[in-house]
């Protein structure tokens, strides 16, 4: 196929969507990389209606985006997950659509260790002309943003209900992801520096009685802010630090051994997908004195579901409430904030009785 007439897309996932484009338009310098649509009630219909009633979000999500892309015009897509629910589905995502009829390739990351030499396998099929050393610098320069991403956002949840004035962090957050659109990949490290200190400037009134949330579970759950209605915003406006580890950084770079001696025992194997990490986490948040632990996960997913017996014993044990969130297509957004602010109300109330500032 005739690089030109391509025109390639994906599934959204939170903001990572930036970086891959510019990762494909490099790859595809004359191909039109379409950028899918934001995740909606209609991306979530369109996928469930194509899906197993039984098989997860995140899956019917990315069925519902790819739907959206090829309707648009897409002729290939990209299957960018690594983990445990884009590994095992990537190929049964694949059939449904040709079952559906429509017609493409598929560039798929996720096929285990042989992922990268699937895509470029792929990718000189498709009419590319770079060789593998610059498949693997773009996927470097990729790595590296998303990197520079994470940590910019983790330091903003930490800290955006602080702020003197109401939405400095999203106005800087929102700059920052402008100039990431338009500089090059390899000048991305640089943009860390630049934003780090404008989020530094920023005033600050911190008090000893704002809570402090930690947020475990299931990727795509917690990274996509349609899928779990934006709670991490929720819990900013309620006054509540929140602080979110799991990130596409932690899933590319993470050793799930480092994770399961992380668990200190409450898990003697490990569970699968980020399991490992939910526990590991949590034990460190309780370590560390936060107020409690949100467990995010989609209905069905089978590594957070093996571990919650695991997080009981350690909320008991270490005196940690922890809520356990699932989400799915019949999630309501009424019932889900009726449970959060109870969880942050009873927070408040075991920090006014037992805490001195």
């Amino acid at each position: 196929m005739n690089d030109k007439n391509l025109v390639i897309s994906y599934p959204r996932m939170g903001n990572y969507h930036i970086l891959l484009e510019k990762s494909l338009k490099i790859l595809f310098p004359d191909a039109n990389i379409l950028t899918p649509p934001q995740m909606s009630a209609r991306t979530l219909e369109i996928g469930t209606r194509h899906s197993s009633e039984n098989v997860c979000a995140p899956f019917k999500y990315n069925i519902g985006n790819f739907v959206e892309v090829l309707d648009m015009g897409a002729n290939v897509l990209a299957q960018t997950g690594l983990g445990c629910i884009f590994g095992y589905y990537g190929e049964l995502q694949e059939q449904i659509l040709k079952d559906l009829g429509y017609e493409f390739d598929f560039l798929c990351f996720s096929q285990g260790k042989a992922a990268m030499q699937t895509a470029f396998a792929t990718y000189k099929k498709l009419g590319g002309k770079h060789s593998f050393a610059t498949l693997a610098k773009a996927s470097f320069y990729t790595l590296s943003g998303m990197h520079i991403m994470d940590k910019l956002e983790y330091k903003m949840r930490e800290n955006m209900t602080f702020e003197a004035q109401a939405g400095d962090h999203e106005s800087w957050h929102h700059k920052f992801l402008d100039d990431l659109r338009t500089v090059s990949l390899v000048k991305t490290p640089t943009l860390w520096h630049h934003y780090k200190k404008k989020l530094d400037s920023i005033e600050l009134s911190k008090s000893c009685d704002q809570l402090r949330i930690g947020l475990v579970g299931e990727l795509f759950t917690m990274m996509e802010p349609f899928s779990n209605f934006n709670l991490e915003k929720e819990l900013a406006s309620a006054g509540c630090s929140v602080s979110r580890k799991m990130n596409a950084s932690l899933l590319v770079f993470s050793r799930k051994a480092k994770s399961l001696a992380g668990s200190d025992g409450y898990l003697t194997r490990l569970p699968g997908a980020n399991g490992a990490d939910t526990i590991a986490q949590t034990l460190s948040y309780a370590k560390q004195g936060y107020d409690g632990v949100i467990h995010m996960k989609s209905f069905g997913c089978t590594p957070e579901i093996n571990i919650m017996p695991a997080l009981n014993k350690l909320s008991h044990d270490m005196n940690l409430p922890v809520l356990h969130l699932s989400f799915d297509t019949h999630t309501g957004e009424a019932g889900l904030q009726t449970r959060l602010e109870a969880f942050v109300d009873m927070l408040r109330m075991r920090k006014m009785g037992g805490a001195l500032c």
